[in-house]
């Protein structure tokens, strides 16, 4: 390496990501479910006091019941037409298929991709899957990526739906089967140090996002955000570390990133996760 190589290294390595500080308001809030005009007051109470960490005194509450849409179409329509700052819906839709374990269901696929609005989806109500400490408050909230490090829309989001008082995880799981893949190519070059690339290369992988989480406490504190946060930052299998996490910390909401640039299609890691983890509300941005 030359004394440039060592010079730029050095530079990069202490230029670190700052985080800005900006919560989202809600003014708008839309209930969608498929129950009739009704009985869709009953979810709609539970489901404002659930959020009372985004209610405040402006906060408009919107529901749309099961005989205002019959189709995709149609709920989209609806969508476009209120211009809501948060949709609150459930898994499948007008559908029996929450008996299964395989999606979302169509109404939900669509609506997270063809939307700019955030939606946050909870366990269906038939399902009785959901935690004990489900959809009671948002006392302890998780912020979930594989890269978090320069994401402030994710986290800052987390913290808008934190109650005062409460605790936000800011975490980053690396892939660790993805890791072995490139230590594995790395391991064939001869002109790699394979074991000082593993050590040097994870340790620089996880003192990112550990730098931005640093970086996001100073600036929390300097708003004085009466939030406490805590990070988890890790290698290992996604959806079973996260499992883990949500069960062991009891966990009342996920905030995690669906859409992906290159695709229409949600993001893949973010599909697995939505669908395998049915037991909590799941903020999908």
């Amino acid at each position: 390496m030359t004394n440039l190589d060592q010079f730029q290294s050095i530079f990069k390595s202490a230029d670190k990501t700052a985080y800005t500080y900006d919560v989202p308001r809600f003014d708008h809030v839309l209930l969608v479910t498929d129950l009739d005009e009704a009985d869709a007051p009953s979810i709609a109470g539970r489901v404002r006091s659930f959020l009372s960490a985004i209610d405040d005194a402006g906060t408009r509450w919107g529901t749309l019941s099961g005989g205002d849409f019959d189709s995709v179409q149609v709920l989209l329509e609806h969508i476009e037409n209120l211009k809501p700052d948060l949709i609150v819906t459930y898994r499948h839709l007008h559908s029996e298929a929450w008996q299964w374990p395989y999606s979302l269901g169509e109404y939900l696929d669509v609506m997270t991709q063809a939307t700019s609005v955030p939606v946050l989806a909870l366990p269906h109500p038939d399902a009785q899957l959901g935690l004990p400490h489900s959809v009671k408050d948002t006392d302890r909230v998780m912020a979930i990526t594989n890269h978090l490090t320069g994401d402030n829309s994710l986290v800052n989001m987390a913290l808008a739906f934190t109650m005062p008082g409460g605790t936000c995880w800011l975490t980053h799981v690396e892939s660790q089967p993805v890791f072995e893949r490139y230590m594995d190519a790395v391991s064939k070059i001869p002109a790699i140090d394979t074991e000082t690339a593993r050590e040097t290369l994870s340790e620089q992988l996880l003192k990112e996002p550990r730098d931005f989480i640093a970086a996001c406490q100073v600036v929390i504190n300097t708003h004085g955000l009466p939030v406490k946060i805590e990070e988890i930052v890790t290698m290992g299998r996604r959806v079973n570390e996260y499992e883990e996490f949500i069960a062991k910390r009891e966990i009342d909401l996920l905030v995690l990133n669906t859409k992906d640039d290159d695709q229409l299609a949600m993001h893949g890691a973010a599909y697995a996760l939505a669908v395998e983890l049915r037991g909590i509300p799941i903020l999908m941005l």
